[in-house]
């Protein structure tokens, strides 16, 4: 009896990630949800600049590369070129709520139908471990030292929250992947993204609450701890959105 294999939409490759990220875990769950609802065929990925730039290395689906920032915009016009493909974005959070803000409001604002996978880490991960959007008030990091001054810097951005005021939206859905319960609503809630879009309700986002061991400075283990200790309860897990539950 097989108890585990790997997805046939997650390609047979090295993975380029550092030790304890767990990028590898959340691409393992889009492969496995693209498995199951049977669309790798007419699945297209967009990869926008960062850590995940080299997510078109690792699906066995036709990808799309963006500039940074870029990838919900490039997504829209793929669908509405393409309608009956599943289009979805794997960005990062320097990526989505920096650089790629504008894009990401208006087209939830817009209840595009497609689907977003965005990888909250607080930090800059490929770049060198720079201060993000989402850093923590007092996060050290490359570019803050002495830790975020949020009388300077501003407070972080709390996406699906900022997002959720909009009438757009379909879905909006903040899990983590630290430990074996959080993993399985993960892959519940996008599932439940990809599904949406099959079924043409509009805009559906899941922020994965991640770590990055590596810019942390911290262990892989030590790292969990921090996103449970830290990362969660200021970014509180759950569902900021659902137009199918009311």
């Amino acid at each position: 009896m097989v108890v585990f294999d790997k997805p046939k939409a997650l390609a047979d490759v090295q993975m380029h990630y550092c030790p304890g990220c767990t990028h590898g875990i959340v691409h393992r769950l889009v492969a496995e949800v693209i498995d199951e609802l049977g669309i790798e065929g007419k699945t297209i990925g967009i990869a926008p600049v960062g850590c995940s730039v080299m997510a078109y290395d690792y699906f066995n689906c036709d990808m799309v590369e963006a500039a940074h920032g870029r990838a919900p915009a490039v997504a829209t016009g793929v669908k509405r070129a393409n309608p009956e493909n599943i289009v979805f974005t794997y960005q990062g959070d320097g990526d989505l709520a920096s650089i790629g803000m504008a894009e990401t409001v208006h087209s939830a604002a817009r209840n595009e139908n497609i689907t977003i996978i965005f990888i909250n880490n607080a930090i800059y991960g490929m770049t060198g471990g720079q201060m993000a959007p989402t850093s923590l008030p007092g996060q050290i990091t490359q570019t803050s030292p002495y830790g975020r001054n949020v009388n300077e810097c501003g407070f972080p951005i709390k996406v699906c929250e900022m997002l959720s005021q909009l009438d757009g939206p379909e879905y909006l859905e903040r899990v983590a992947v630290n430990n074996v319960k959080n993993v399985k609503n993960a892959k519940k809630a996008i599932k439940k993204a990809f599904q949406n879009q099959v079924d043409k309700k509009g805009f559906s986002l899941v922020e994965v609450v991640s770590s990055c061991p590596t810019n942390w400075g911290l262990t892989p283990s030590n790292a969990l701890k921090w996103v449970e200790e830290k990362m969660i309860p200021y970014y509180p897990l759950g569902v900021y959105k659902d137009r199918s539950s009311k």
